[in-house]
């Protein structure tokens, strides 16, 4: 089973930075391909950054590219998600996601079967 739980959001001033993690208390996180995922009011949910199975591969929404950088521990089995020139923009809550399988990352919400709770990012201004 894979069981997915956020937590590093927080209050933080525009310029500053967080770093989000994801803990899975399942077997099978070294097996999956990972993605962070976000939502902000009135909004739909909309894709972040993913990476491989094995963390080779990563892959980054235009918006967050050069600033957000995903990575993974599969020996902790935790996925982080580094956030630095933070905007007001980046306002939402923050989702990890979980695909089955030996598959590669990708910035479809469709293609993942497992999510958190989500955490909540602020960015004032």
């Amino acid at each position: 089973q894979v069981q997915l739980v956020e937590s590093g959001g927080g209050l933080v001033q525009a310029g500053g930075s967080l770093r989000l993690s994801c803990a899975d208390s399942g077997r099978t996180f070294s097996t999956n391909a990972m993605g962070w995922f976000r939502q902000a009011p009135g909004k739909e949910r909309e894709f972040v950054a993913t990476i491989s199975w094995s963390g080779g591969t990563t892959y980054y929404a235009d918006s967050v590219k050069g600033r957000f950088t995903i990575s993974r521990d599969n020996a902790m089995n935790t996925l982080y998600l580094h956030m630095n020139s933070l905007k007001p923009e980046d306002t939402a809550v923050y989702y990890c996601a979980a695909r089955g399988g030996y598959y590669s990352g990708s910035y479809k919400s469709d293609d993942y079967a497992y999510w958190g709770q989500g955490t909540q990012v602020t960015v004032s201004s």
